[in-house]
């Protein structure tokens, strides 16, 4: 293994911004999605791993999830101003890598005009057409007075049934497991998924000019045994990207194995 160096950011508002450094190379930053963070996402270590020889990857743990700390209020800005200090750390230009919401918030940092060389994205979870339900129009709504009044066991159920297509049985078969507690911890933060992803899962096409100005190249990576609408998410991304380039990616479904996302990074446009 490579050395692991647990550090951390100070972001522009004062967060303390807690990430895992290992490799030597150039900079890659890996962007979690909606309740993840290094310590639950192993996936994020392993691509490390395999990358060290090539990349000095930084793996962090979003504000409000695990080691980081929490500045109210939100404001999807706050959040690339951390990206801003993680880049400052690990040196200008860097490569971001998103999963899923994580892959939104990465478009919207380099749109922001932060140093970013590259863009890689894996399953930004859009919804474009009508091969899933449209996110309710109240959902961050809905989350956030849940959180408000105590009850982050509801506003996590909210994320899995509205968000992530559970049924209220898998649900609460979830509710009884014992990483719940994990995700009551992080629920506070389901929120801040739901405003980087605002009307970009409601059925209709993607805003034209939101990522205008990310003009750096971009990988947008989609599994082929995915969940209903993640192939054309993908592929309604790449048409509204200036330098996108869409990729299918064989056997997999909303994650993909380090091995198979070590190779794609290895191959995009070094």
């Amino acid at each position: 293994m490579t050395e692991n160096a647990r550090a951390a950011a100070v972001s522009a508002d004062g967060t303390v911004i807690a990430f895992d450094a290992r490799g030597e190379g150039e900079p890659l930053i890996i962007i979690d999605g909606a309740t993840a963070y290094p310590a639950i996402n192993p996936l994020n270590a392993e691509l490390a791993e395999l990358l060290s020889g090539e990349f000095r990857t930084f793996a962090y743990d979003r504000r409000g999830r695990g080691d980081s700390t929490d500045t109210a209020p939100y404001a999807i800005e706050r959040e690339i101003e951390d990206l801003a200090a993680l880049i400052e750390v690990a040196g200008a230009p860097a490569t971001l890598f998103g999963w899923s919401s994580g892959g939104v918030l990465a478009l919207d940092a380099a749109a922001a005009g932060l140093p970013v060389k590259r863009l890689v994205l894996f399953e930004p979870p859009f919804v474009v057409d009508d091969s899933r339900p449209p996110l309710p129009a109240d959902y961050v709504e809905r989350l956030e007075t849940a959180i408000a009044e105590g009850r982050p066991g509801d506003a996590a159920v909210i994320f899995l049934t509205d968000a992530a297509g559970a049924t209220p049985e898998q649900a609460e078969e979830f509710r009884q497991s014992d990483f719940w507690p994990v995700m009551e911890a992080v629920a506070p933060t389901i929120s801040y998924d739901g405003r980087i992803m605002g009307t970009t899962m409601s059925g209709r096409p993607l805003p034209a000019r939101r990522w205008a100005d990310a003009t750096v190249p971009a990988l947008v990576m989609h599994g082929n045994d995915t969940f209903p609408g993640m192939p054309s998410a993908a592929r309604a991304l790449g048409e509204v990207l200036p330098n996108a380039t869409v990729r299918e990616v064989e056997g997999q479904q909303h994650s993909a194995p380090a091995s198979v996302l070590a190779a794609q990074l290895r191959a995009f446009d070094r």
